[in-house]
């Protein structure tokens, strides 16, 4: 398969992905968005989303693998493709790899909390998923 074709093959699964995760593959603002917000490296441009999403890019490996872990589907088939069968169809998993932006912002001001506000944090939630069970 020539460059071109692999471009344009990942560009069509990472619009599956994308829809497939409930976020829409024609905004490369909210791809970049989104992305920025789950990966500790370097940010992405709006251009640079929009070429991923053209095929007329594809990102490195290491960004690759977030999208996949974010979007809940195997590193590899987004990347090269394979079997159908390879790519979640809907929920990812078991659900908990993909967050949405608010609950990844939630998370990153959990970490800005000193060690005694965040152990009140998580049994705060323990407690709310505790009620939230047995009704």
């Amino acid at each position: 398969m020539n460059s071109s074709n692999e471009r344009e093959s990942f560009s069509q699964r990472l619009q599956q992905a994308l829809k497939n995760a409930h976020y829409s593959p024609d905004s490369p603002t909210r791809l970049a968005r989104e992305f920025n917000i789950r990966f500790d490296g370097r940010p992405i441009t709006v251009h640079a989303a929009r070429k991923w999403l053209v095929g007329e890019a594809i990102p490195t490996q290491e960004k690759l693998r977030m999208i996949a872990q974010w979007l809940g589907v195997p590193a590899d088939w987004l990347r090269f493709g394979g079997p159908e069968s390879a790519a979640p169809a809907g929920e990812g998993g078991n659900g908990l790899s993909r967050f949405e932006s608010a609950d990844v912002k939630l998370i990153a001001d959990l970490q800005r909390l000193d060690e005694h506000h965040r152990q009140i944090a998580r049994e705060f939630i323990r407690m709310l998923v505790r009620v939230n069970y047995q009704k």
